[in-house]
């Protein structure tokens, strides 16, 4: 297969390319990233150094047509997996302008030009916050409505519902993926896991918002990448599939384990103003993918959390150059050597 993958300089998008060029000898990966804050070529760069026929990457933006429709049709690519996203929320609820130009336009013209080329398989990587807030009870099924709460989940929710319009009136074959929180090695320090991993060794105040029992779904991230792999392989066009950890946990729970891990007290636990629209609990059902593509996963959480915080341990310079900033200088460097 000859794949387009967008945003795959970013955590998730880095994982599957790497684990997909371990799985499939015969693959060719073309990753196309426009290298925002987020985007990491660090993360990938040893495969640079291998056969173009393997790894190419693109540095640009996939809002731009021309570009796209030219990597499309010069490079006879089949499939797209679309990781290109804003997705910090945070970062949505100060300026909501950029998840729509990449989130929404971005994802448009990606579809467009996959329609045009006649691509074979395209799969919308989307999130759980596009079903907004659950109860104590129950889990999300792929038939929940959509009721974003941030700018991003509707960003997000936006771009679900155009995969679905570009299936139901140009016959794209599209598949959308929604998953609930990873977590694993690549993730850039603004989130949860490494952002308090790096605040804890530095013996600094753990900020966790409100009471910290807002309740989220975690999964390692090789085994949701072994799930999109199942979408692009066997997933059915126009249909939506659900991923997740099947490990419930509040956050306030996951901090104090992560404090366990390292040895450090819970003293350095702070609790500060909650966030506008925190969604108080996601959970995910999905025995969907699991009849259809045979999902399930397979890391549990303790596990997961342990080898996470080994790899962050054994990777300080990657944490170092993204704290500094030397990635981005990295990247300047790097920029057009290999187009």
């Amino acid at each position: 297969m000859r794949l387009l993958v967008t945003g795959g300089c970013g955590f998730i998008g880095a994982n599957f390319i790497r684990l997909m060029l371990a799985r499939h000898p015969d693959w060719t990966i073309v990753n196309l990233d426009k290298l925002t804050y987020a985007g990491n070529r660090l993360s990938l760069a040893d495969l640079e150094q291998g056969p173009e026929d393997r790894y190419l990457f693109v540095r640009g933006d996939i809002c731009d047509p021309d570009l796209v429709a030219g990597l499309l049709a010069d490079h006879g690519l089949e499939a797209v997996v679309n990781f290109a996203a804003e997705t910090h929320v945070d970062r949505s609820i100060n300026d909501p302008a950029p998840f729509i130009g990449t989130n929404v336009q971005g994802a448009q013209n990606l579809m467009d030009c996959a329609r045009r080329a006649k691509t074979a398989r395209f799969v919308q990587v989307s999130t759980d916050e596009v079903y907004g807030s659950l109860g104590p009870e129950g889990a999300f099924t792929e038939d929940s409505p959509l009721a974003p709460n941030s700018p991003y989940s509707a960003s997000k929710a936006a771009a679900d519902l155009m995969a679905r319009a570009y299936f139901k009136t140009y016959g794209l074959p599209v598949v959308v993926t929604r998953c609930s929180n990873n977590y694993g090695p690549y993730q850039f320090p603004e989130k949860l896991i490494p952002l308090m991993f790096l605040k804890a060794c530095r013996d600094q105040t753990l900020p966790v918002y409100g009471d910290g029992l807002n309740v989220r779904d975690w999964i390692y991230v090789d085994d949701h990448c072994l799930g999109l792999e199942s979408a692009l392989l066997k997933g059915r066009p126009g249909e939506v599939y659900n991923f997740g950890g099947a490990a419930e946990k509040t956050n306030l729970d996951l901090v104090r384990a992560l404090l366990a891990l390292l040895g450090k007290p819970e003293s350095l636990i702070e609790f500060v103003q909650d966030r506008p629209g925190h969604d108080r609990r996601y959970a995910m059902n999905f025995e969907k993918a699991g009849k259809e593509l045979g999902f399930a996963p397979g890391l549990d959480f303790d596990q997961g959390l342990a080898r996470t915080i080994d790899w962050y341990r054994a990777n300080q310079a990657w944490l170092d150059s993204v704290q500094s900033g030397a990635y981005r200088k990295f990247m300047d460097h790097w920029y057009g050597d290999r187009p």
